[in-house]
């Protein structure tokens, strides 16, 4: 009964928030305790400790069946994780931006669907905790829906994941057919053209979900317009339930597969991490970027499991492992840093009421908290050494240079290419925060609203406490977490366990002559900071006190802060060089002076960047839809005599058809 208590608990705050004054506190403080149940249940069920709980009467026929395995324990414990500082965080937001007692009453049970889903022993269970993330997630998308942009992003929302659930939903129809069972346990053994059919419809299901591309329209529509904590779940627990569908059913359950198998979810991860970073190194909207950047982690975790897939079928165990541990490392990290990363642009967006990095600036010096947190979770983005995110970006680039090229000559082709790709995702995301975190922060206020901006509140600053120090943590002491990795990938087809040491001072991996250690490289970084910053402050008291004179502007007026780099003008040069992936509409306005025509005295520049895939894909199939509803309202005359010719006719066809 231990498995339900975070479902019941959130399921039951509906019912109270109306009646209590402080509604908005609650519905915090329940989030966080079905994060910290997820995280108690998650951790029990990777070490097996939790029974099978069946629930025959909650459903006709199937009923419900709720089974952690280490596999699912992850994910109910990393989705917990990620909850409890959301919900922290969330009640100071709630108070600051007048979020609704609904929002609050849906946000707990958001979080215990999302927890559900790795939960599943059955189909029919998976299939109800799928459909119940995704209503839920879609009312609090649409929670400020009197804003058009929010109920457009709210129907693309809802048109993507109801797409693809109708393909989960076929994919696991052919899959409980062939394997005879609605247990996910007895699922197994499934071959022939039954497997092929699985493996594409789930890849297409559930990478629309991870929000892989060209399946990740939705993403950047919705993650910006949705509350910041819950732009924090989406895009810090959700996607990654898509990369749970991806494992568990693709993976586990269908086994090692055919050699395309895995290329393909390399190309899908490829391109995927590269789309995303090259949309977000662009982006000015802070929440468009991070959600961007969303996109490219998903895609760099299904290229490591691609990776895995593609060095099983060549034989070469010990790389295909290593992958494996990128991918779940890096799920971890992704997490910690992209929660942390929307926290703190909520702190952001409800001190300045602006997203727009061209308006920002000057942050860092009226909100020190969030500028710092800000900071970590840029750098863990990153990618670089003391962020979050470059162990598992080290440990999968190691699995692609270890991958003995000699032995197989696809394996020969494809690493090099995605070392590259790898590479150039890294620089981008550098060039992507780099930009978010010195326009955004820095400099002077672009904007009367960020020269007023002003901290956080207590409970908001917690929650991005909390999840920076889980961004430290995992940036500097990657082994503590080698427990849970381990058990992760003990129930996958990927060989051996890598060995981590020394409480994460020395990662070591087997078979492959490499190692490093995130510890020793985080204590030299800080001393050396430490022995420059005394240096520095030695210097600074032998010199005369400084002398602050206006600066000087090359003879003209006095500088403003129109004369600073803004975003659009920093990522002005990338635009340039993919200016054939990203297609941007730029427009030049120039107010000639009253003096002379040919001088001029106000230069305006604007540019538009529009998801090239969207535009390119689903905008003509929009349109398509639109015209061919539009020809058969036609139909629709109003007129009973012409409705009963129809039904008329249609029996008619029926008839001759039996016939």
């Amino acid at each position: 009964m231990t498995t339900t208590t975070s479902t019941v608990v959130a399921t039951s705050t509906p019912n109270v928030l109306p009646r209590l004054g402080f509604g908005r506190v609650i519905g915090g403080m329940a989030t966080s305790a079905a994060g910290i149940v997820g995280v108690w249940l998650g951790l029990r069920g990777m070490f097996g400790s939790v029974r099978p709980v069946d629930i025959d009467w909650l459903l006709p026929l199937s009923g419900v069946r709720i089974e952690l395995d280490p596999l699912g324990g992850f994910f109910v414990a990393l989705t917990g994780a990620v909850a409890v500082p959301v919900g922290c965080y969330a009640i100071g937001y709630a108070r600051r931006e007048q979020l609704s007692w609904v929002t609050m009453a849906v946000l707990p049970v958001f979080v215990a669907a999302m927890e559900l889903v790795p939960a599943a022993g059955s189909v029919t269970t998976f299939l109800l905790a799928w459909e119940l993330m995704a209503v839920t997630s879609l009312t609090l998308v649409l929670s400020e829906d009197t804003r058009p942009q929010v109920r457009s992003a709210g129907l693309s929302y809802a048109v993507m994941t109801q797409l693809g659930f109708v393909a989960i939903l076929v994919g696991l129809m052919v899959l409980s057919a062939a394997g005879g069972s609605d247990r996910l346990a007895d699922l197994t053994g499934v071959s022939g053209g039954a497997r092929t059919a699985v493996f594409v419809l789930t890849f297409v299901g559930f990478g629309s979900k991870a929000g892989l591309v060209p399946l990740h329209a939705w993403l950047p529509r919705a993650h910006p317009e949705a509350p910041s904590p819950v732009s924090a779940l989406m895009s810090a627990a959700m996607v990654n339930l898509g990369i749970y569908g991806i494992v568990r059913f693709d993976l586990q359950l269908l086994g090692p597969g055919p050699r395309w198998w895995g290329l393909a979810l390399m190309a899908v991860g490829a391109i995927s991490a590269l789309y995303g970073v090259l949309q977000a190194s662009v982006a000015t909207d802070i929440k468009r970027l991070l959600a961007y950047s969303t996109t490219e982690n998903m895609g760099l975790v299904t290229l490591a499991l691609g990776a895995a897939t593609l060095f099983v079928d060549t034989g070469a165990y010990g790389p295909a492992t290593i992958a494996a541990v990128a991918a779940v490392v890096h799920l971890m990290a992704h997490g910690a840093f992209k929660s942390l990363g929307f926290l703190a642009a909520g702190s952001v967006v409800a001190a300045t009421h602006l997203r727009d990095l061209d308006l920002l600036g000057g942050l860092a010096r009226r909100m020190p908290i969030t500028t710092g947190c800000f900071g970590v979770a840029a750098l863990g983005a990153c990618g670089l050494p003391l962020g979050a995110g470059f162990v598992g970006e080290w440990l999968l680039v190691q699995s692609l240079v270890h991958a003995a090229p000699g032995r197989d000559p696809m394996v020969a082709l494809t690493t090099p290419l995605a070392v590259g790709a790898v590479a150039l995702a890294t620089g981008l995301s550098v060039a992507a925060m780099v930009k978010a975190f010195g326009i955004g922060f820095f400099a002077r206020p672009r904007s009367s609203q960020a020269a007023g901006a002003g901290e956080a509140p207590a409970s908001m600053r917690a929650g991005m406490a909390v999840a920076a120090g889980a961004c430290l943590i995992l940036a500097v002491a990657p082994g503590l977490v080698a427990p849970l990795v381990r058990r992760t990938i003990a129930t996958l087809p990927f060989g051996h366990a890598v060995e981590f040491t020394d409480f994460g001072a020395v990662v070591r991996l087997p078979g492959v002559p490499g190692s490093i250690a995130p510890g020793v490289i985080a204590a030299g970084v800080v001393g050396a900071a430490l022995v420059a910053s005394g240096l520095a402050l030695l210097r600074s008291r032998r010199r005369p006190p400084p002398v602050v004179l206006p600066l000087w502007a090359c003879g003209a007026a006095d500088l403003t802060e129109r004369m600073q780099y803004t975003a659009t003008s920093f990522a002005e040069p990338l635009q340039r060089v993919f200016g054939e992936v990203l297609r941007p509409d730029t427009y030049i306005e120039v107010t000639p002076t009253a003096e002379a025509q040919f001088m001029a005295d106000r230069i305006a520049y604007r540019t538009a960047i529009t998801d090239a895939i969207e535009q390119r894909l689903y905008t003509p199939v929009v349109g398509a839809i639109g015209a061919m509803a539009g020809w058969m309202r036609r139909a629709h005359t109003g007129s009973v005599h012409l409705y009963l010719a129809y039904g008329a006719l249609g029996v008619l066809i029926v008839l001759v058809a039996a016939k």
